[in-house]
């Protein structure tokens, strides 16, 4: 799911009709379930995309080093490192290492997936005080 989908599903979810107060406050557990679901699934996706840029540094770690096997470069395409880099610049290299770029987007993406709904959870937790607050309000104008 893209973060795009899950702003657009949330904008939707987000609206409390005034008129069914009611009716909304019963569907808080609800849309807490559907929220969590995608919230767990994406930080599972999250946490494999942090194991896998854990696992792609430390084999561009051997790569800039010159420690890699020919085999095991010839299978995962890359070129044979034609430099003599020190190990205090590796570091270096790495950072700027497209593939590592790509994987730091690819990681920082889900995180802000992750961060989103983990956000909306919050605010779900607070629908209902601030559905009550809204009764209690309609209840003053009348009155009650």
């Amino acid at each position: 799911m893209t973060l795009e989908e899950i702003q657009k599903l949330w904008e939707r979810d987000a609206e409390i009709d005034r008129t069914e107060l009611g009716e909304e406050s019963l569907k808080i557990p609800q849309l807490h379930s559907k929220y969590y679901k995608i919230f767990s699934q994406e930080r599972l996706l999250l946490r494999k995309f942090q194991n896998e840029e854990i696992s792609l540094k430390a084999k561009k770690r051997e790569y800039f080093l010159g420690l890699m096997d020919p085999e095991e470069l010839h299978n995962l395409g890359w070129e044979p490192q034609p430099l003599q880099i020190l190990k205090a610049d590796v570091g270096e290299y790495i950072a700027s290492d497209p593939d590592m770029i790509q994987s730091d987007q690819k990681r920082a993406y889900q995180q802000e997936k992750v961060d989103f709904l983990d956000n909306i959870i919050r605010s779900l937790v607070n629908r209902g005080f601030n559905i009550k607050s809204a009764i209690d309000w309609e209840k003053f104008k009348v009155g009650i």
